[in-house]
């Protein structure tokens, strides 16, 4: 099971032009793309003019994916990669499987 980062992680840009950028995961988009606070990766593509005469390199912001971010260790504060504990805990007759998060780096649980 892959662990996944959500919202409210603090996350390292690990590849790319933002590298050793930090910033909170604000929002998760389809196709693993993350809206993070202060760090958007910006790429250059040419589009028209309002008179559609010239065309221009203009910079636009783009989400940063999944596989180039890892998140913070609480304690360590290095990126990690993110484990799962599963266990079972019995309540009222019923067995729940519950699932936490934590920085494989130190073993803190994540939120």
């Amino acid at each position: 099971m892959v662990a996944k980062i959500k919202t409210g992680d603090q996350v390292k840009v690990i590849r790319g032009k933002d590298r050793g950028k930090e910033g909170k995961v604000l929002r998760i988009l389809p196709n693993d793309r993350l809206i993070v606070e202060g760090i958007q990766i910006v790429k250059k593509h040419v589009r028209a003019t309002q008179r559609g005469q010239e065309s221009g390199i203009v910079p636009t912001e783009a989400p940063i994916h999944r596989s180039n971010v890892m998140v913070i260790d609480p304690e360590t504060k290095k990126p990690t990669r993110i484990g799962v504990n599963i266990k079972e805990e019995a309540r009222d007759g019923k067995v729940k499987v519950v699932r936490t998060r934590f920085a494989k780096k130190s073993g803190k649980e994540l939120s």
